[in-house]
């Protein structure tokens, strides 16, 4: 059921948050369900997140080593400390755990929450456009009809770093990939869509995909499994797009599929993940609350 996108195209900045603004004021319904996970060695689906127990305290541990990635990215400018900080200064200031996944050099696994999802995301999205990788080299990022790589939303919007955020761009070897683990992104990446964009994480012409794009990255670099990367890719962009996912594992269950009998591959699909996909699926439930969608800006 993995459809390809039928047409490829262009969304710069100012269109996403159009996007963006479509999502929010679109419905969505929450069917509640209980649904019991257990965590362990993942079986195709048996470990797609509960949508209904995610919190604020909820924790998703990533199977992908931070270690000193922040400190590299400050080093290199892609992250500018003072302007970063000043960032999160109007939302309250970085919490400690925050500010361990910028200074420390000896960071464990990255670990998720509800509360944290957003600085995760923009991390993720620094180390995606900095680390040098051949999708951004020779992808459709730089295809000639769309007038250069620095006119996306991932490109363009990210505005944290120390000089123009192409500078940066695939110009940093925070992890390097063998052929297999390139091969592995590549073909994952092709896979992988999100609500705000009607593109896959290959096309990262949004936050959301070019932090999507390092989160590929960084689980290859460690050897994590092509399932498994698709199943925490899903957890990530449950986080990220919560209600939309909701909406999704509402239609499955309209047609009295379980939301944990399904593979993430599929639900990651373009026929259900993408933003086209998403208001097909959305178009046959009966919205019952206005969703909520993630903005593409820092």
């Amino acid at each position: 059921m993995n459809e390809e996108i039928k047409k490829e195209k262009r969304i710069p900045l100012m269109t996403s948050i159009i996007i963006g603004v479509i999502l929010i004021a679109t419905g969505w319904l929450y069917v509640v369900r209980s649904a019991n996970q257990e965590e362990g060695a993942f079986q195709h689906a048996a470990s797609v997140i509960s949508l209904d127990d995610i919190s604020i305290e909820n924790e998703i541990e990533l199977p992908a080593r931070w270690g000193n990635i922040g400190v590299q990215m400050i080093e290199a400018g892609v992250i500018d400390k003072a302007q970063f900080e000043s960032l999160y200064s109007t939302r309250g200031g970085l919490s400690e755990s925050d500010k361990r996944l910028l200074y420390d050099s000896n960071n464990g696994n990255l670990v998720i929450t509800s509360e944290n999802s957003g600085i995760i995301l923009n991390i993720l999205w620094a180390f995606g456009l900095g680390n040098k990788n051949p999708i951004l080299e020779k992808g459709q990022m730089t295809d000639e009809k769309y007038g250069g790589a620095g006119n996306f939303a991932s490109t363009g919007g990210w505005t944290l770093s120390n000089g123009d955020a192409m500078s940066h761009y695939s110009m940093h070897s925070f992890v390097v990939l063998t052929e297999e683990q390139q091969a592995l992104v590549e073909s994952v990446s092709k896979g992988i869509f999100r609500p705000c964009c009607n593109n896959s994480t290959y096309f990262p012409d949004c936050n959301h995909g070019m932090a999507m794009l390092g989160l590929l990255e960084l689980m290859a670099s460690q050897g994590v499994s092509e399932i498994d990367m698709y199943k925490f890719a899903l957890k990530v962009n449950t986080l990220w797009f919560l209600d939309q996912y909701k909406t999704i594992r509402a239609f499955f269950e309209s047609k009295n599929i379980s939301w944990e009998s399904v593979d993430p591959k599929e639900i990651l699909s373009s026929k259900y993940s993408s933003a086209s996909g998403f208001q097909d699926v959305l178009s046959q439930v009966q919205p019952q609350e206005q969703t909520r969608g993630g903005s593409c800006g820092a």
